[in-house]
């Protein structure tokens, strides 16, 4: 939430009292809550938030959101459902929160899992769950039913994620305005699936509570899942340092070549389209998407006066403007996770025919993820419309792609990119953008004569043929 707005202040407040619907009937005299197993759950699920609010740990801690959810569903299964709503608040109450305003959230957390805690155990009590799980105690008489178990425990974690699926879209609505379709898009997808484990993990931790050794034996359950989530986090920890790192360099190089704006992101989406074209490896894709948006952060290394020169380079600009793949990969050379991306940031502008640069490598010499991100750097660079041309239609500009196919471009990811547009598209929004519209420049013919910009001015462009399209 930026803030906290009236709606969503108001809809904090209708969830709050909806919670309090959902507990009242475990306060009522003569209820028969076990509080017992009440205090015992919600006691564990508040020992487990703490943590990530203590000095000591920082944010080493990996508690987020969803972290103990099988703790929750294990109280689902245990407890009627007023009682298993109850579980919820104290942690949620007293857990981590990250961005102001800190008691909003808290509040709305509470009464968010207060609400979804009771839908599941309702599901779950309706559909006989209660029975499976067998009579706390010893005996063969006691024994859960598991097999049958596992029906009403999976339709509680489903009812579980839908609750808190339809919770979270409907704060986004009023807290951000986001539209309604936007407040949902993707939520079902990232959260079924991993909500449907966190049932399965309750339902173990449930039949351990309900079995001989009782609750001590359910804490078992915990190690493995404080432990997995542990590696979670660490890899989406990694995982978002990566994404700022790239970030960051890509920032960097827009601040110093305007016509970089949104040209680098542009051309790592065409070379992950060519990829899944080739049949890549899903590991493989991403790195490729860095080297793609990587390709040109080299530009660092050239003076600002050459890559914005309007009139054409001289000679020795031109050994400038060629040493910005090496100055890139000296950039990028100690970044461990981008791997084989290293070696396209070096060899985009390699040729088949090995009239390239930096090294004049030619054919099979050529890594892989470099012919691919040379293609898509080419194809970005005649589709997009700058100051001094407008930028080719589609079509003409695979044409020209195809023209260049054996000699600059390797055929196999020409042939793979005009079947991903084939299969895909490529949108007007994406392809067409003007990377500097306010600044006028005359049009540059380069020392080599006219050709399309590769990669903004003052780069030394592909030798593509003037077509009737290009304006002169």
């Amino acid at each position: 939430m930026r803030a906290t707005r009236g709606a969503a202040r108001a809809y904090i407040l209708a969830a709050a009292v909806g919670a309090l619907f959902c507990v009242l009937p475990a306060l009522r005299p003569g209820a028969g809550t076990p509080w017992v197993t009440v205090g015992l759950l919600a006691g564990l699920y508040l020992v487990c938030e703490l943590p990530g609010r203590c000095p000591f740990f920082g944010s080493s801690v990996p508690i987020r959101a969803g972290s103990f959810f099988p703790l929750l569903l294990a109280a689902a299964f245990l407890l009627p459902p007023a009682a298993a709503a109850l579980v919820a608040i104290p942690g949620s109450l007293a857990g981590r929160v990250e961005t102001p305003p800190a008691t909003a959230r808290r509040v709305w957390r509470a009464a968010q899992l207060a609400v979804t805690v009771r839908a599941a155990s309702s599901v779950h009590g309706l559909l006989g769950g209660t029975v499976t799980l067998g009579a706390a105690g010893s005996g063969s008489d006691r024994l859960p039913d598991l097999p049958y178990a596992l029906l009403p425990a999976c339709a509680a974690a489903l009812v579980f994620s839908l609750v808190l699926i339809a919770l979270d879209g409907s704060i986004l609505v009023a807290a951000e305005r986001l539209p309604v379709r936007r407040a949902w898009s993707g939520l079902p997808a990232r959260s079924l699936g991993p909500h449907l484990v966190h049932g399965l993990a309750g339902l173990m931790m449930a039949v351990l509570w309900r079995g001989p050794y009782g609750p001590l034996s359910a804490l078992i359950v915990l190690l493995p899942m404080y432990i997995s989530c542990w590696v979670f986090a660490q890899y989406h920890r990694e995982h978002a340092a990566h994404r700022a790192t790239i970030r960051a360099l890509v920032q960097a190089v827009d601040i110093k070549d305007t016509y970089t704006r949104g040209h680098s992101e542009r051309v790592g989406r065409a070379s992950v389209l060519i990829a899944r074209e080739l049949g890549m490896d899903q590991s493989r894709l991403e790195v490729l998407r860095f080297a793609g948006i990587l390709h040109d952060v080299g530009k660092l290394g050239v003076p600002t006066r050459v890559l914005r020169k309007d009139g054409p380079l001289t000679p020795e600009e031109r050994r400038v403007i060629e040493l910005h793949p090496e100055y890139g990969h000296e950039i990028v050379r100690g970044i461990g996770f981008l791997g084989e991306a290293r070696a396209a940031i070096l060899h985009h502008h390699e040729r088949l025919d090995g009239s390239g640069y930096p090294y004049g490598l030619s054919g099979r010499e050529i890594p892989e993820y470099a012919r691919v991100v040379a293609v898509a750097d080419a194809f970005d660079a005649m589709t997009s419309t700058r100051s001094y041309r407008r930028g080719r239609p589609v079509p003409v500009a695979l044409e020209e792609l195809k023209r260049c196919a054996g000699t600059q471009f390797d055929p196999r990811m020409v042939r793979a990119l005009v079947r991903a547009l084939d299969r895909h598209g490529w949108s007007a929004a994406t392809a067409v953008v003007t990377a500097d519209e306010t600044i006028l420049r005359p049009r540059r013919e380069e020392a080599s004569g006219p050709a399309v910009p590769a990669d903004g001015p003052g780069e030394v462009a592909p030798v593509l043929r003037p077509s009737a399209d290009r304006p002169r």
